[in-house]
């Protein structure tokens, strides 16, 4: 079961509305993730066990999984519907990790990160319809056992996001790192065709 906490991402004290709130700590994680990604070519976030087990590649579908049943659920709350997915995900979400993995860690690059960004452009625009009472009061929606909407968004998003941000960093470092020592080794190209050529040269001259 998703364990809730203190979040280190929480929205307490702060003089924004809920809404902004979560805007920009979606924005302030996604960022970070990003940066963490950027140096990194596309061979890179397809080596297996790079984080947690997964490829880069695989995390970004499995979280983008993530904020795809948290779409639908709040689709489901603005039905006035019980969000049964979504309680489910939160009650076992190694079970359903599982699922999501296969269903979605081997499309090509492209689809990932399209989707990616796609699923996060819905969320917020979701998000948007509710009101603050509806983010903010832990009792406006009974099948969420207490916790505010807004509680669980920034656990399905901010907080399950972020927790991969060291391990991606990690990973990033000693693969450029890697890189870095590789190219160190090597000698380039024009360098091994000018030697062969002075070879050919001296042997001519013998």
């Amino acid at each position: 079961m998703l364990q809730w906490g203190e979040f280190e991402y929480g929205l307490s004290g702060m003089a924004q509305s809920t809404l902004e709130a979560l805007l920009e700590k979606l924005d302030q994680v996604r960022e970070q993730l990003l940066l963490v990604l950027e140096p990194l070519p596309d061979e890179a976030l397809v080596v297996a066990n790079a984080v947690n087990g997964l490829s880069v590649a695989e995390l970004l579908a499995l979280l983008t999984a993530w904020e795809a049943e948290l779409v639908t659920g709040l689709m489901r709350l603005d039905q006035g519907k019980k969000p049964e997915r979504l309680l489910q995900l939160l009650a076992e979400p190694d079970e359903l990790n599982v699922t999501f993995i296969a269903e979605g860690g081997h499309r090509d690059l492209d689809r990932i990160f399209d989707d990616f960004q796609r699923v996060r452009l819905q969320l917020e625009e979701w998000l948007e319809l509710f009101s603050e009472r509806d983010l903010s009061n832990p009792k406006r929606f009974k099948w969420l056992n207490g916790r505010s909407l807004a509680e669980v968004v920034l656990a399905m998003t901010v907080e399950h996001e972020a927790q991969f941000i060291p391990a991606l960093s990690a990973f990033a470092e000693r693969w450029l790192a890697e890189e870095a020592a590789r190219a160190e080794g090597m000698i380039p190209l024009t360098a091994v065709s000018v030697q062969e050529k002075e070879n050919d040269n001296q042997s001519e001259s013998d």
